[in-house]
């Protein structure tokens, strides 16, 4: 059964509050926090689905005869939307797994050592330092301001941390906590002027911002479908330079490990691989709503939204809005502040204004990071503007 679920159906509708008919989400909140876990159209939902039935009418043949060569074509669609040939792209649960992996393939002699940025999404660090532990390897962290100025900032940030042990560099192409899109090319570039091999951690990145691969030129690049290319969570992309391939391998070995760089990653044994063959009807849902077009619609949402936002509450943006997507990041520094208030104001902003979106202390400052999807308009932002500085008032008392 070739693509059996692949739908005739195109989603349409309007933007706004309008557009959560296509969606599950609750139309009785403000979902301001599609960047942490994204939202799955209710047409790939029924793609997934889909899936399932027809996997459980012959376990056993789909798994011997049609996931190797579906998982194979579906890495052409990646290719095709992202660079890169198929033979480069895999499929993983999620960008932190794809991480581990280049980390655990990698290898360090003790006392070389791996480079990151203080903006680094939290799990990866912690991942970084335990690998480096295991290799008798050091993480040295390349301190980034909260607030950048310019792409030149960020690039001599991370050049000033190499030094002649430096072996490999992680960085975020989109950060998590700041929400800040890095200038990728360059510190790409700067790095292998050292001979220092890079893996780009694109965890934000497919559906957020046009991507190309081959341009970027890092050896490594993981991103995430399931946040802004509406596929179904537990859908991580992995791209693998060539010269790289031979030498990476899955966190998991199993039948496929002794058989090179895909047929490792491809079948790592039984699993629910349904959210990755739900991948291209992702791809399509993201297009029927404009592509590029929808990217660009986020973008200025998050825009204006974070102007306004930040006019209103008398915050600071934490970079300028070339180095902005979809997602904006406002900070303040107030002079009490701690963990718990952050994690009471989440709750608080959802009793007073019913608004979802992440709260919390990074480097002694406080932040909170809103998403534009299609499903989002500045009224929803309006209504956060408008809960905040009472919601902060009644937990922190400032």
């Amino acid at each position: 059964m070739n693509n059996p679920s692949r739908s005739d159906r195109s989603p349409s509708g309007p933007e706004g509050r309008a557009a959560l008919e296509q969606f599950q989400l609750s139309p009785d909140l403000f979902h301001l926090n599609h960047g942490s876990y994204g939202a799955v159209p209710k047409l790939v939902r029924d793609e997934q689905d889909r899936w399932r039935a027809h996997i459980e009418s012959n376990p056993t043949g789909f798994f011997r005869d049609e996931l190797p060569t579906e998982l194979r074509r579906l890495a052409g669609v990646a290719a095709e939307r992202f660079g890169g040939r198929a033979e480069d792209w895999v499929f993983c649960e999620n960008a932190t797994a794809a991480v581990n992996s280049v980390l655990s393939s990698f290898g360090l002699p003790e006392g070389d050592e791996i480079v990151t940025t203080s903006h680094v999404y939290g799990a990866v660090l912690k991942a970084m330092r335990i690998w480096a532990q295991r290799f008798g390897a050091k993480v040295v962290v390349a301190q980034v301001p909260v607030i950048v100025g310019s792409e030149e900032q960020v690039v001599q940030a991370i050049a000033e941390s190499f030094s002649d042990r430096t072996k490999l560099l992680i960085v975020d192409h989109i950060t998590s906590a700041t929400a800040i899109v890095f200038p990728v090319c360059e510190i790409v570039n700067a790095a292998h002027a050292r001979g220092i091999a890079v893996l780009v951690d694109g965890a934000h990145a497919p559906g957020h911002l046009p991507l190309n691969v081959e341009a970027i030129d890092a050896d490594w690049y993981t991103g995430n479908a399931h946040k802004w290319l509406f596929a179904p969570r537990g859908c991580g992309l992995l791209w693998t330079a060539p010269k790289r391939q031979a030498q990476t391998l899955p966190v998991v070995l199993s039948h496929g490990a002794p058989d090179g760089y895909t047929r490792a990653f491809d079948w790592i044994g039984t699993r629910d691989a349904t959210a990755w063959l739900s991948f291209e009807a992702a791809v399509c849902f993201h297009d029927a709503l404009g592509g590029e077009s929808l990217m660009a619609r986020n973008r200025k949402l998050a825009a204006d939204a974070g102007e306004m936002l930040a006019q209103r509450l008398g915050m600071q943006i934490t970079a300028p809005a070339s180095m902005r997507g979809a997602m904006t990041c406002l900070t303040q520094r107030p002079s009490s502040l701690d963990a718990a208030h952050a994690a009471a104001l989440i709750h608080r902003l959802r009793e007073c204004c019913s608004a979802v979106l992440p709260v919390y202390v990074f480097e002694d400052a406080l932040c909170f990071r809103i998403s534009a999807q299609i499903y989002n308009e500045l009224a929803d932002y309006e209504s956060l503007a408008n809960a905040f500085p009472v919601a902060l008032q009644q937990e922190i008392g400032f």
